[in-house]
């Protein structure tokens, strides 16, 4: 979801600037970067060594990201160049899609009054899952909700973890970077934007052709 359906990775920049802040330090780019496609416990104990304030609760820092980023969702959410038109394209031809995010059940309602909340078959947040991407848990667990195999499902995501955790899974993988670079990868096909992805580009990824 986060940087790959929609530009929301500028919005957690600003929440997770503002906490570092209130804090009394800076987030350094690295960090920021390292936090891309993880869960927020992860995120936050990032926040926090990189402070240098290892002793702080993640779960206090989370409920102030997750009220922050609230606000930001319900008035800034844009889509990423491509998306909703290769969104669109994969639901008129009756496949089945499912929404794999890191972020929590109660923010991704808040998306899917952009995303539309038809558009998915199946949606798997990062608070239902036992773990959470790179694991290939959330992965497995949407091709079981879509009741596909998953080595027939094609993964596009943005971020290293979320590479990782649909290779684990044994999906095929479509990337395409938005806030951090990714390195190239076996049995991953990367483009720099989903304008120039389509349903023949999805279909070859699985070997087979359209339709």
């Amino acid at each position: 979801m986060d940087g790959t359906l929609v530009d929301s990775e500028k919005l957690w920049d600003i929440a997770l600037y503002e906490l570092a802040t209130a804090y009394g330090g800076t987030l350094t780019a690295a960090a920021r970067r390292a936090m891309v496609g993880t869960s927020m416990a992860a995120s936050m104990r990032l926040l926090h060594d990189d402070l240098g304030q290892p002793e702080r609760d993640p779960r206090v820092s989370a409920e102030w990201i997750h009220a922050r980023i609230l606000e930001l969702f319900r008035t800034g959410l844009r889509w990423r160049p491509g998306a909703l038109t290769l969104l669109r394209a994969v639901r008129a031809a009756g496949i089945p899609t499912a929404l794999v995010t890191s972020s929590g059940r109660a923010l991704v309602e808040v998306a899917l009054d952009t995303l539309g909340r038809g558009s998915f078959d199946a949606v798997v947040c990062g608070d239902e899952v036992d773990s959470a991407k790179p694991h290939p848990e959330p992965y497995l667990t949407a091709a079981r909700l879509l009741g596909v195999p998953i080595g027939r499902c094609v993964a596009i995501e943005d971020s290293p973890a979320g590479v990782a955790s649909a290779l684990a899974a044994g999906a095929a993988v479509l990337a395409v970077p938005a806030e951090v670079p990714l390195p190239p990868t076996d049995g991953v096909h990367q483009v720099e934007s989903l304008t120039a992805a389509d349903l023949e580009l999805l279909a070859a990824l699985l070997g087979e052709p359209p339709g």
